[in-house]
């Protein structure tokens, strides 16, 4: 590889352990592994936050459901091809597409996966359904969902949803 190429490639990747140029590359110096994660904990935590999320979609509460979810500006919604950024606008979003109870329905989360990134931090899939009055039992709406979770102040809090529909 030339020594052009090589220095593009450094510059690009950030990396700080290039050396010479001229020479072999040293490899950039190791750094401390994120803090160790109780994977026992994590998932436990995860669990019990998306399970009061339920709770409160159950009894007609989108913005008891939103708690679940962190309230910041940096907060991602994916769903339906559109991106909602903040807390603000993705309550708003479920405001407009659930405005009663009866448009709610019930909410079932299952073949729910935790994964610990972190200590801090977790990814979670599984899948969704509602069942609403005149839905065939099971055929109501759903599909999968994606999150990254991070450990706050307040608890686990859903900081990305990527959830898509059947």
């Amino acid at each position: 590889m030339s020594r052009f190429r090589l220095a593009l490639l450094c510059a690009a990747l950030g990396a700080t352990g290039c050396g010479d140029l001229g020479g072999a590359a040293t490899p950039p110096a190791v750094t401390a592994p994120p803090a160790a994660a109780d994977t026992a904990a994590v998932g436990a935590g995860v669990r019990a936050a998306l399970a009061a999320q339920v709770e409160a979609w159950n009894q007609g509460s989108v913005r008891g459901f939103m708690e679940g979810y962190a309230q910041t500006d940096t907060l991602t919604f994916l769903s339906g091809g559109a991106v909602r950024r903040g807390w603000d606008e993705a309550l708003a979003g479920y405001q407009r597409g659930y405005p009663d109870a009866e448009a709610m329905g019930q909410l079932v989360f299952s073949d729910l996966t935790v994964h610990a990134l972190a200590a801090d931090r977790a990814l979670a899939w599984g899948r969704w359904r509602l069942q609403r009055a005149g839905d065939a039992p099971g055929a109501g709406p759903g599909g999968l969902f994606t999150l990254v979770l991070a450990q706050t102040p307040d608890g686990w809090r859903v900081v990305h949803d990527h959830t898509s529909s059947e």
